[in-house]
This record gives structure tokens, sequence and C-alpha cells, in this order.
């Protein structure tokens, strides 16, 4: 008796933000639709599978390489934003359109420096029950020193912190269906996925592997933009600091008393001397604290000033399907939806 799995197979949606990527698009392209087409011919996804583009704002020709590979390929569909929206805004945008076609998604930069060989254990993890799988690194050795003590800093940092993050990973992740609907349910302006998805709480596993150097062009986060990415990580995922800066004024506070009574004895002792140092010294550091504190307090209440707009996350432009199909979307943005099953 013939045997044919194919209706059964999991279409996969291979998301991939682009920003200003016109130099290594080609090569990207090329390598996932051998990664696609290896996958089909050994039944591991649906034929219908595809690589969904999602053009972030670039300045480049990346949009024009995008309509031109999907109208030599089968395999390419993408989205255009109509402004730059940030990574995380693109990404949630590209899997926010895959969870209405495919059954699986893996959201994967365009860079080539994740190893696209680890798609196909993301795969087969996905067979074996599995609804997210985290691409991990194995080492940093290919990162300068200074790059590696800050990125190993910051996750041990948000772990102690209490937020719950896969140690080296970035964006590099299978989810199935219903962990993209699960995931369409959280609202905050203020993303950062790698911090939310583990949120959702289904069965999960790492999938290991090593990161090259990018192919070509620029990286798109200097250290001023990973900084400020690690800032609103640790600001949008824990209140820890907030209690920090309220057990800070607190010792501040017992620290005044002791200080105040101090004074007090040494005055009954009529052994006080007058310092201009010391009082200045004082002065500047609980000036300095407060400061900070307040700075700090000012960061969450700005958060809570963007979620209370409500302010789309990101406005699709074009959506552009299979074979050249392309639909103006004229503002959609993104909604939560109710979850559905698997």
């Amino acid at each position: 008796m013939e045997s044919n799995h194919l209706p059964e197979l999991p279409v996969l949606s291979i998301v991939v933000p682009c920003y200003n990527e016109e130099e290594v698009l080609p090569e990207t392209t090329k390598r996932l639709i051998d990664v696609l087409e290896e996958l089909i011919a050994d039944e591991l996804i649906h034929e219908s599978s595809v690589i969904l583009y999602v053009d972030d704002g670039s300045r480049d020709r990346t949009w024009e390489l995008i309509e031109q590979f999907n109208r030599e390929s089968r395999f390419i569909t993408g989205l255009k934003l109509a402004r730059n929206a940030g990574h995380q805004n693109a990404l949630l945008s590209g899997l926010m359109k895959a969870k209405r076609n495919a059954d699986i998604a893996v959201s994967i930069d365009a860079d080539l420096q994740d190893d696209l060989a680890a798609i196909r254990a993301m795969v087969e993890k996905f067979h074996e029950g599995y609804e997210v799988v985290y691409g991990v690194r194995e080492s940093r050795t290919t990162d300068t020193f200074f790059k590696r003590f800050t990125a190993e800093g910051f996750y041990k940092l948000m772990r102690g912190l209490g937020a719950n993050i896969v140690f080296n990973h970035a964006d590099f992740r299978l989810m199935s269906k219903r962990a993209l609907q699960n995931l369409g349910r959280f609202e905050e302006s203020n993303l950062f996925l790698r911090g939310i998805v583990p949120m959702i709480g289904f069965r999960s596993t790492n999938v290991y592997y090593a990161r090259a150097e990018r192919f070509a062009g620029e990286s798109k986060y200097p250290l001023k933009k990973m900084l400020a990415f690690a800032f609103d990580g640790i600001t949008s995922l824990s209140v820890t600091p907030i209690r920090f800066v309220t057990m800070l004024g607190f010792i501040m506070f017992v620290l005044s008393i002791l200080a105040g009574i101090w004074a007090l004895i040494a005055k009954i002792a009529g052994s006080t001397v007058t310092g201009w140092s010391s009082l200045m010294v004082s002065l500047w550091l609980i000036g300095g604290v407060q400061i900070m504190c307040l700075g700090l307090i000012g960061e969450y209440v700005g958060k809570i000033y963007k979620e209370t707009k409500r302010r789309p996350k990101y406005i699709l432009d074009i959506d552009l399907d299979p074979l050249g199909d392309a639909k103006y979307v004229g503002g959609e943005t993104h909604e939560r939806e109710e979850v559905g099953t698997r």
C-alpha cells in the first residue's frame, strides 16, 4: 500500500526580519531555499512551506530584492512595514502573519551568523513533541572579549533579577502555531521577545550551534543600541530594580539616623569638628543616589506612559504572497486574536 504522509506534515514559515540587508540577502535566500528543499525532500515539512522576509523600513534595495525573489521562487513571501519599527516589532509582525497559515515558524536573522543546519534539528524536535525550540550558542569564541564579557554578564544579570531567559539565546527559535497564538496575547508595547517567549510555558528544549561571522554588511546593533536593548529588557521584564531603589532608600534612611545619633553624642561630648569637605561629600553622595533613583523610577513611568497610549507596534504597508501577489494592506496593525489549538 502506497504511503503518502505529505498532508500531515507541518507547514514551516521561516521569518527573517531585514533592515538594509541588500548585501547579504541573495546568499541568504539561496541557502534558505536549499534548507526548505532538503526538509521537503526528507518529508519533515509540507511543500507549501515558505520564507517570509519582513522589510523593516530599509533605505537600500532590500525590498526590491524581496520582490524579485518573490517573482522567481514560490518559496519567497514578504511583508513591508510602513516605517522602521525596530527589530523586535518587525519580527513580531512576521510571526503574527506566520501563525495564520503555518504550523511552525522559525525566526532567524538575515546575516547568516546563525547556523542554518540547526533549523533541521529544530524541526526534528518539533516532531518529537516540543512546541518551542531555542537556538542556543555553544560558545562565544568568535566574539571580542568585551562583547563576550558584557553579553554573558547581561544574561546572568537578567536571571539574577528574576527574568526567565535562556542563556546565550537571542531570537533564533522555532515556535508552534499554538505557541504563536499565545504570543499574540502579549500586548505590551515594550517588546523583549527572548524574555516573553519563555513565559508561554509550553514544552521546550534547546538546540546548540556554533555562531559564524557575519557574511556581509554591517551589524545593526552597535554598542549604543545593544546597551539600550539590554536596559529595555531589564526594565520590561523585572521590577527588581525598583525594589532595589526601595531597599537603597531604606538603607540610606537607617544610615542617616545612625549618623544623627553619632552627631548628637559627639556634640554632647564636646568633640565636634566642623569640616566643609565631609559635609560636601555627604551632600554629593546623597544627591547622586537620589537622582539615580529618580531616573530609574522615571524609566518605569515612561514605560507605563507608552503602554497606556496603546499605539500600534507596527503598521503594514505591503503583504507579498507567493508568486508575486502583492496586497497593499493600508494600515493593518498587530491585534490580539483568540487562542486556538494546534
